[in-house]
């Protein structure tokens, strides 16, 4: 017995000293990276090598996956951290989770927390991938206790392209030691700063829409695990305290009592280490959960507690800087914030697993919503583009019987209906996600306080645009086959002709002309002869005659719309039965375009960054980004296009190089100036543009101090959708119905051009679709032009008041800008 004893005690003993031994094996950031966290700031290689290491130190606790590839190759990864047990069932803790939403087949019931911490969507707030390391090394030694009941899923860096933008130019820049004088050069950030990813987006604006690669990759592993809780770690200013929940209003109306409250819990708990340490902090101020493509509202509509912390910091607090209360903020600082709130995070989690899962269920259970079914009808391409959309966030939908709807009717705004037919989308709210549906559909969305921080109107209708009936009853769907387009090779045909109506086709243009296939377009509606067949104004007329030298011309025609999707009609004769001939002066030959954008200091990045990716990604055609600094030095005769994105030119257009630029125009060169840019020709005498003088209000001068805020807003617009008219005889408007809904993010106000174009505006009574707009704004909007072509000399300026490509979201924008491109005239340089 004695013996066995002895035994039994020297077995634990060993017992003990190996599971010693395991957790004396996992490495401290400090450890591998030979430098404390905060001391410098970390590139993402070495922070993923970090994650690597502890995944082969304590594989029982920590998995990594790899879930993409940004576009400068950098690996996208998450960690997921939990107790030994749940790693063994991590599959059927997915699983069972994704039950309790209705999603998938399982019926078990699930106990875990999952808890979704994301790091540095802003590459230059650049504390929180720091502060990634030092919390999965905290709960995998001192705070293990909470991954008992508890799956954590780290990502370390959402954004790491603008990450490593940042680091590598501040390690580059800074002084050694830091400096901490504000007007130091390292913190000074240039253009673009870190803030964006590649194609300067901001990331966390694009969670909804989904058009960049890092959002993309992550939706598909996000609507995988779905958590209970996500937070979104920020920076801000460097004198402002520490921000955590609970956020301010407005909040979205599906959001649930229980989200609120426990938003609260969880800001209880942070505040407590925050006082236990003398940390400022701030609550329910400025960060609402009203826009839904941000990192805490779109977990918030996915049944998640979705919040945003921010720390003092941002680009300009490098290693150290000396704010303006003389307080010197650190690194050290601010990643030792970012890793109380995380851990205190996962700690209220683990304290509440069973609440967690019992009002996450309750979330996903059948709501009494207004309306029960969205039907939408439009172009095929506007619908598949839609449907694209949905699949990102695995939403239902079907396509309607033949029959009538009735409802909401978006493009009136008030009651009535249409026909249906089975290329008609539906929508329906009896589906999982049916919050975030009504969320991403509903024609109004319920506005608690206009103080918003972001835009306050984005229903998918009038984005992608399309028709749409919001309908109280549900509507019967039935799945689509697919139809596929097959053009075929007419050696007989004198031309091939296709009609104009979306991006898809301008892309299709795009290809021919890169492949040097010479193209026409129709200024008028026409009717061919042999077949007959009607088509509309700006319909492209490939005509054999223009491409006699080409050696594959059917060939690379038929492959190119036939990659495109594109069908293409045969046509045996350039006689027309209605409307003009081929050879007319109404059928117009596309010059190659030869584009340049400007980019660089003075240009506002987001908008440039739209550009590039619509060229490079969307529309697949060559642009030539020229720095707006070198201005004087551009030879701009290379070009017959120069794009000029929403900014201040005022440095760069000074006398001189505004003279070369008019000379250009006047020889022939188009210029499209978007928002802001217009500016640089505004209230010039050569000029038609001219701005609205303010018609509203003068200011309340003896408003009280604290409603100041609330007086300006009713000047502004804060993100609205407006009915415009289009002139759809003009080129700029071909494929689109005389009205078109704009998005409008300015309150900038443009007279109706005396002598250009007015191809769109705002009638006398300014109609808001959805979205706040301020009374004093809209009287500055009364009869005005909201896009515009003003010819100058040879040459011609095309004006955008409203960003045709915002965010990328606003499909139905995308086609003014294709047209602008390739519909107005451009002079020939071949």
């Amino acid at each position: 017995m004695h013996q066995m004893f002895k035994h039994f005690v020297i077995s634990c003993q060993v017992l003990l000293i190996c599971t010693v031994g395991f957790a004396q094996t996992i490495s401290s950031p400090s450890k591998f990276l030979g430098y404390e966290i905060g001391d410098r700031f970390t590139r993402h290689h070495r922070v993923v090598d970090y994650f690597e290491l502890l995944a082969k130190e304590a594989p029982d606790r920590l998995k990594l996956e790899y879930y993409g590839t940004t576009n400068e190759g950098r690996p996208l990864v998450l960690a997921y951290v939990t107790s030994s047990q749940n790693m063994n069932n991590l599959e059927a803790i997915r699983t069972s989770n994704l039950g309790q939403a209705g999603i998938g087949n399982s019926l078990n019931s699930n106990e875990k927390a999952i808890v979704w911490l994301s790091y540095n969507v802003h590459g230059n707030e650049a504390s929180s991938s720091e502060a990634s390391m030092s919390t999965v090394y905290a709960l995998l030694t001192k705070d293990k206790a909470y991954l008992e009941n508890t799956v954590v899923i780290i990502d370390p860096c959402i954004n790491p392209d603008g990450r490593d933008r940042y680091v590598n130019w501040f390690n580059e820049t800074a002084s050694v030691p830091y400096d901490i004088s504000q007007q130091a050069s390292e913190h000074q950030e240039p253009w673009p700063g870190g803030r964006p990813n590649h194609y300067l987006f901001d990331l966390n604006r694009d969670w909804a829409w989904a058009t960049q690669i890092e959002s993309s990759s992550r939706l598909k592993v996000y609507n995988k695990w779905l958590p209970h809780i996500h937070v979104d770690f920020h920076e801000q200013g460097i004198n402002d305290p520490y921000y955590f929940a609970p956020a301010a209003e407005p909040f979205h109306e599906v959001i649930t009592d229980w989200q609120r409250d426990f938003q609260t819990e969880i800001g209880k708990n942070h505040a407590k280490y925050f006082d236990q340490n003398g940390w400022l902090y701030f609550t329910g101020e400025i960060f609402d959960l009203f826009y839904p493509s941000y990192g805490d509202t779109y977990p918030t509509f996915m049944g998640a507690i979705g919040m945003t912390y921010e720390q003092a910091g941002h680009g300009r607090a490098g290693l150290g800087i000396l704010n303006d209360e003389g307080l010197i903020l650190t690194l050290k600082d601010r990643a030792l914030h970012h890793t109380t709130t995380g851990l205190s995070t996962v700690e209220v989690a683990s304290q509440n697993a069973t609440a967690l899962n019992r009002e996450f269920k309750k979330f996903f259970a059948t709501k009494n919503y207004k309306y029960n079914s969205y039907v939408l009808k439009g172009k095929a391409d506007q619908i598949s583009a839609l449907t694209q959309l949905l699949d990102k966030h695995e939403i239902t939908y079907g396509y309607a019987e033949n029959g009538k709807v009735s409802g909401y009717h978006y493009s009136t705004a008030k009651s009535g209906g249409f026909t249906t037919t089975s290329n008609d989308l539906v929508v329906n709210l009896n589906q999982p996600k049916s919050n975030m549906v009504k969320v991403l559909f509903e024609p109004k969305s319920k506005l608690s306080d206009s103080l918003t921080y972001d835009i306050s109107a984005w229903s998918l209708p009038y984005a992608y645009g399309l028709d749409a009936i919001a309908s109280t009853t549900k509507v019967n769907s039935s799945a689509k086959m697919l139809v596929t387009s097959n053009s075929q090779i007419d050696k007989n045909a004198v031309a091939y002709t296709m009609e104009w109506q979306s991006l898809e086709d301008a892309k299709f243009l795009s290809q021919l002309i890169q492949n040097k296939i010479k193209v026409r377009f129709s200024s008028k509606a026409f009717t061919t002869s042999a077949p007959e067949k009607n088509f509309k104004a700006g319909a492209l007329i490939i005509y054999r005659g223009d491409n006699s030298s080409h050696k594959s011309f059917d060939k690379t025609v038929v492959n190119i719309a036939n990659a495109n999707q594109r069908q293409l009609t045969a046509v045996k004769s350039g006689f027309s039965k209605n409307g003009p001939d081929f050879g007319s002066g109404s059928v117009s030959l596309i010059n190659t375009p030869k584009i340049a954008v400007l980019s660089g200091k003075g240009t506002y990045s987001l908008n440039y960054g739209e550009i590039w990716h619509f060229f490079e990604q969307q529309l697949h055609y060559p642009l030539t980004s020229i720095n707006a600094e070198n201005f004087g030095y551009i030879k701009l005769s290379d070009f017959n296009v120069l794009i000029l994105p929403s900014g201040n030119y005022r440095s760069h257009f000074d006398d001189s190089g505004f003279k070369k630029l008019k000379e250009w125009i006047s020889n022939g060169g188009k210029v499209i100036a978007i928002e802001n840019a217009m500016n640089s020709f505004a209230n010039k005498s050569e000029f038609d543009l001219k701005r609205i003088s303010s018609n509203g209000k003068e200011p309340n001068k003896l408003a009280p101090y604290d409603s100041r805020e609330r007086d300006y807003i009713t000047n502004v617009i804060i993100g609205a959708i407006f009915e415009t008219h289009l002139d759809t005889t003009h080129p700029l408007a071909f494929g689109y119905n005389k009205n078109y809904f704009s998005l409008k993010v300015n309150d900038s106000g443009y007279q109706l051009l005396n002598s250009g174009f007015n191809v769109g505006h705002i009638g006398d009574q300014p109609k808001v679709m959805a979205g706040f707009a301020g009374h004093n704004a809209l009287k500055n909007l009364n009869n005005s032009m909201i896009l515009g072509e003003e010819q100058f000399g040879n040459g011609r300026l095309i004006y955008f008041v409203d960003n045709p490509l915002f965010r990328s979201f606003w499909e139905n924008g995308k086609l003014l800008m294709a047209n602008a491109i390739f519909l107005t005239h451009t002079n020939s340089l071949d």
